[in-house]
């Protein structure tokens, strides 16, 4: 089988060299309660990159400090913030790897808020505060938000950004039956918030750069919408510039008896396969794809474009190499493309 994990990609001003993405993962290791990141997170992503990752996704960085999951999640809600961004983007640009920041705001999931907000007041669970529901005026400032956190973002060096609409954060709550119940112009119409939020972050990225969005394909909980309804809605984020389709599943509410998913490695690339059929647009797959051979064949037989290990490179920040070793055929050196000088002699 051909070694489709060692080939290069590019779309628009993003070429990586492998097809391997490090999905964003919540490290809860801010200081200070600032969301500023710090040298935790600068080893955690460098070393990443010398591992031989195509794309580091950064964490879910929150556009106010309320936003976010809990008060040592990263945000990028202040100037003051960017040279912590671009000293680790620097650096991971230094050891071959490309790196995007995920952009979000937790809504109604923000755990420590002191005000949650939502789209409307219900709250995720019995273990949750259940949230104030945004007026029509404060929505249009989140939008905005959103918008200075990509310009920070794109001065910071990134090479590319992903929204986070997926999981049950804000843009998922607007999206979602179970959590949309207003009645203003975001209830009526579900998918205008995150078409609002891309149209806005899209106004101060260049032209060039491609944006991702990472999606919630098809939700879980009794009164969720389908894959076909969830595809549909990023119909209308793919027209208004969403360029590549992250796609996972669930995040909306807490899935019981007979709803909950069969979860397996790879349980989620049909989903993945579903939106790039539809919508003619490279994705991302996600979901229990650490062994080298399923992920190479997610690959391999056009079910995406590429793919996202997350809890792999928890374990092996050089997933990537070892990967593609895994992979190639007896006495190929694909896997020496890829490995720092330093370390040749190693393999």
């Amino acid at each position: 089988m051909l070694n489709r994990l060692a080939e290069p990609f590019a779309l628009k001003s993003l070429s990586l060299k492998n097809r391997i993405v490090m999905a964003p993962m919540c490290q809860y290791s801010v200081d200070a309660k600032d969301g500023t990141p710090n040298e935790w997170h600068y080893i955690h992503y460098v070393t990443r990159a010398v591992g031989g990752t195509g794309l580091i996704i950064m964490e879910m960085t929150d556009v106010e400090p309320d936003g976010r999951i809990t008060e040592r999640c990263l945000g990028l809600w202040s100037d003051e913030q960017i040279p912590a961004y671009r000293r680790i983007i620097s650096e991971v640009h230094r050891q071959g790897a490309k790196i995007g920041i995920q952009i979000a705001h937790a809504g109604r999931k923000a755990e420590e808020a002191v005000d949650p907000v939502a789209p409307s007041a219900i709250a995720f669970s019995d273990a949750y505060r259940t949230p104030r529901a945004l007026t029509t005026d404060e929505v249009k400032a989140i939008v905005v938000k959103f918008r200075e956190s990509a310009r920070r973002a794109v001065e910071a060096g990134v090479d590319t950004i992903e929204l986070h609409a997926a999981h049950g954060y804000l843009i998922h709550q607007f999206q979602s039956p179970v959590t949309n119940r207003r009645e203003d112009e975001y209830g009526q119409d579900r998918a205008l918030f995150g078409v609002e939020v891309i149209q806005a972050v899209k106004s101060v990225m260049p032209a060039d750069m491609p944006l991702i969005v990472r999606v919630s394909a098809a939700e879980f909980s009794e009164g969720g919408y389908t894959v076909e309804q969830g595809i549909e809605i990023f119909r209308r984020y793919q027209e208004v510039g969403a360029d590549i389709f992250h796609v996972s599943s669930g995040g909306e509410a807490p899935v019981t008896g007979a709803n909950r998913p069969a979860i397996y490695a790879g349980y989620q690339v049909p989903l993945a396969r579903a939106v790039k059929d539809a919508l003619k647009v490279p994705v991302i797959a996600v979901g229990l794809l650490d062994e080298p051979k399923l992920a190479n064949t997610t690959i391999a037989h056009g079910n995406a474009d590429l793919v996202a290990v997350a809890r792999g490179m928890l374990r092996d920040p050089y997933w990537a190499l070892h990967a593609i070793q895994a992979v190639a055929a007896k006495g190929s050196s694909e896997a020496e493309a890829f490995l720092p000088r330093q370390y040749q002699r190693g393999y």
